[in-house]
């Protein structure tokens, strides 16, 4: 078997497609060589010598949060990394799956291969280990508030590190230190600083954050395909989308879907049947709608990556300067806020995508198509609905997409005894993100099969031409036959909707 491709931490910046690559196990992660190591090894050396000569670390010898002001004895400095570990064991909700959790990994390594968290080499070899023999913590997605970061998520990492908890390996929920002596990787006896280092962090939120970019990208694509197969559905205006009109307002994302719709209605200047001049907002403004999200990529990217390639723990070791820095970079408000907007944008494709299938299905508003898209004929089409609950489950889930987008990040709650009294809440952001992005994938699968039966019935009706289009374009409906074949029958399409669903998520469809 060929070895995958090796991804090195702590050789540069990760990118947001670099934990896409390693949350999908499509490559293996190593660390840096070089001068790397001695880097790591400095700042644990500087700490180390800090402390023997008496000197006040917060969370290293004193108490944690509140407690900061309450000194540890130092006989028991030693035990209570373990403490933090433990204490924050109460984790609820679902467990994070196993890409969420590789994300999670890798950022949190990454953060601490900045050099300025006061960890040991070690500790950096055993997580990169996690990652190379994918044993993967379980992870309860619920109980952090985003500040001081992902601390109970992430307790799960630092326990399992310890040989406590449990992972997933090979398929099975075993506990961690059965697994880690087969790996042969004795459990860490954390050094002082390195309980905190590994909580409190943005790895969790980050990870996801990750991820959820990359589904929100491949939707903007999605998205503009189907605009352009419902609007040949719909026998709509090709030139709403013309590239004169949308040189009057240069918004770059929404131009460049624009394009993209453009170019798939391109019939090599067949002149087609203009049913109104003006079509309805879900066709006619479809790229003002995906250029939102399309527009807000860059920023998105911007953020989610700087704060993928920051130390984000505290206090901040740095073994140059020699100085302990004690600050707040565990405060996850630019993942907040990306992910607050993120969900927004990508809801509204969800409303976009729900209209543009309503109107499908409706004889009052689709231009001579049958009702509910039904392919029946004869006295058979009395029996048969074609469409009509797909269209009700992709209104259902749109409106569920539509009641998450109420922003996390202004629902902040003090915490711990007023002392993290103002928190990000970056971490249900992102978690809302993703399920606003599991529903608009849902209605996009809707709308995929419907649009591509919409598109069948005018060839069938001799209204269309697929061989003019681009073939880009039918290649696409091609495609979709043999995943959803013309229903001309009614028949349960429960599977077929998992299916493009599962091809969604994959971004497996070629898309401009």
């Amino acid at each position: 078997m060929k070895s995958k491709e090796a991804l090195s931490v702590g050789a540069g910046r990760l990118t947001i497609e670099d934990v896409c690559a390693v949350a999908q196990g499509q490559v293996r992660t190593e660390l840096a060589g070089g001068a790397f190591p001695e880097r790591i090894e400095r700042g644990a050396a500087f700490l180390a010598g800090l402390l023997a000569e008496g000197g006040e670390v917060y969370g290293v010898n004193t108490g944690y949060g509140d407690n900061c002001t309450v000194t540890i004895p130092a006989a028991l400095v030693a035990e209570l990394p373990l403490h933090l570990t433990r204490y924050h064991g109460c984790g609820l909700g679902d467990y994070l799956d196993e890409a969420s959790t590789r994300a999670v990994l890798l950022a949190r390594l990454n953060s601490l291969s900045q050099g300025v968290s006061g960890v040991r080499w070690l500790l950096l070899q055993r997580l990169a280990a996690l990652l190379r023999h994918d044993a993967l913590p379980l992870i309860p997605a619920e109980g952090s508030v985003g500040a001081s970061g992902d601390l109970t998520p992430l307790s799960y990492v630092a326990g399992v590190l310890c040989g406590e908890r449990e992972v997933r390996y090979r398929g099975q929920v075993r506990p961690a230190a059965e697994v880690l002596a087969e790996l042969d990787l004795p459990p860490l006896t954390l050094a002082p600083k390195e309980g905190l280092a590994l909580m409190n962090g943005t790895a969790v939120m980050t990870g996801l954050a990750c991820l959820a970019f990359a589904r929100a990208e491949y939707l903007t694509r999605l998205s503009a395909r189907l605009s352009a197969l419902s609007c040949l559905a719909l026998k709509g205006n090709r030139g709403h989308f013309a590239p004169e009109l949308f040189a009057v307002k240069p918004h770059e994302g929404q131009n460049q879907v624009a394009a993209w719709i453009y170019a798939d209605l391109d019939d090599g200047g067949e002149a087609r049947e203009q049913i109104r001049l003006q079509d309805r907002y879900s066709i006619r403004c479809a790229p003002h709608v995906i250029g939102v999200l399309r527009d807000a990529l860059p920023w998105l990217r911007r953020d989610i990556e700087n704060e993928l390639n920051s130390a984000n723990d505290n206090p901040i070791i740095d073994p140059d300067l020699e100085r302990v820095l004690h600050g707040g970079h565990f405060y996850g408000g630019h993942i907040a806020f990306a992910m607050d907007g993120m969900k927004n944008a990508v809801a509204n494709l969800a409303d976009l995508m729900d209209r543009q299938l309503a109107l499908l299905v409706d004889t009052r508003y689709n231009h001579g198509l049958p009702q509910n898209l039904s392919g029946s004929r004869g006295e058979r089409a009395a029996i048969n609905h074609g469409f009509k609950a797909v269209q009700i489950t992709a209104s259902a889930c749109t409106a569920e997409a539509l009641k998450l987008t109420m922003p996390a990040s202004v629902f902040s709650r003090s915490t711990e005894c007023h002392n993290q009294d103002k928190v990000s809440m970056g971490t249900i952001a992102a978690r809302d993100a993703l399920r606003v992005l599991q529903l608009t994938e849902q209605v996009a699968a809707c709308l995929t099969l419907a649009a591509a039966q919409g598109v069948r019935l005018r060839q069938q009706s001799g209204e269309l031409d697929l061989a003019r289009l681009p073939p880009a374009l039918s290649d696409f409906v091609a495609e979709l036959e043999t995943l959803s074949p013309f229903l001309d029958e009614d028949r349960r399409q429960d599977g077929e909707l998992r299916l493009a669903i599962e091809r969604i998520q994959q971004r497996a469809w070629s898309l401009y």
